[in-house]
């Protein structure tokens, strides 16, 4: 890391990688099918494509669920139409999950994707079309990991610290420090919200007042005056802000 200056000078990292002190963990991808030759198929072209990660076959709605019970993946192949369980309802269950993948539902039949908005997949996959689409879809998924790994990093009390951005709750103003709370724990540190604002552009996170940054992510209920965000935290929307955070959240939540 590059050492921040006290003044309050950040950075941002972003790593494609998930890293854990000096192991480079590998992406878990489950695939699920009831077809077995459909199944295997799938799992070949992903294995092709992405030779270096931990790939997993399910043939069943509950053999999978099953195992997400007990350990989490980072992309999840999903058959819709499936007898028993289908993609649909196992799609249902990931809410429940402290980790949810990244969901790509796999069909071949197209009336049935509209169904599945309400689960917010990440992409779908048509079986007609698989070999054409499914690159760029896993393109799609690993960048994606990699913007959820992205790192604010800063210096507080002497020492030097870097935060997952997803751990980040709010930025709060106080005088010239700013307080920064995470889901665990809360930091102070030398600089404005302006400065924070200008340097997390792009990277999710809002304005609600002139005193609170928020990471629209961590919103769990929205009114006319205030955010509820996770760990039940209520910050209040400055009157000046109202319009444009409302209308910002709202298309964030609804996607």
């Amino acid at each position: 890391m590059v050492e921040a200056e006290e003044s309050g000078v950040v950075e941002i990292k972003c790593y494609t990688v998930i890293t854990l002190k000096d192991e480079v963990m590998m992406m878990q991808i489950y695939i699920c099918d009831d077809e077995p030759k459909i199944l295997s198929d799938i799992a070949k072209k992903v294995a092709a494509l992405l030779p270096e990660e931990e790939l997993r076959v399910f043939s069943s709605g509950g053999e999978l669920l099953s195992c997400l019970e007990k350990s989490s993946c980072d992309i999840l192949l999903l058959d819709i139409d499936m007898p028993e369980i289908t993609g649909l309802q196992v799609a249902r269950e990931l809410s429940a999950l402290k980790k949810k993948p990244l969901l790509v539902f796999v069909t071949s039949h197209d009336e049935l994707v509209y169904d599945s908005f309400q689960y917010h997949p990440f992409a779908f996959l048509r079986k007609s079309r698989f070999d054409a689409e499914i690159e760029k879809v896993l393109q799609d998924c690993v960048r994606e990991l990699g913007e959820k790994e992205q790192h604010f990093c800063f210096r507080s009390d002497g020492n030097d610290v870097c935060l997952l951005l997803a751990d980040i709750l709010y930025f709060e103003a106080e005088g010239n420090y700013l307080k920064v709370v995470t889901t665990k724990e809360t930091y102070r540190f030398r600089s404005t919200l302006t400065a924070v604002e200008h340097t997390l552009q792009n990277c999710g996170f809002l304005r609600i007042h002139k005193g609170f940054f928020i990471n629209q992510a961590a919103v769990k209920l929205l009114n006319s005056e205030e955010a509820t965000l996770q760990n039940d935290i209520i910050l209040p929307i400055g009157k000046s802000y109202t319009k444009t955070a409302r209308e910002q959240l709202l298309r964030y939540m609804r996607t």
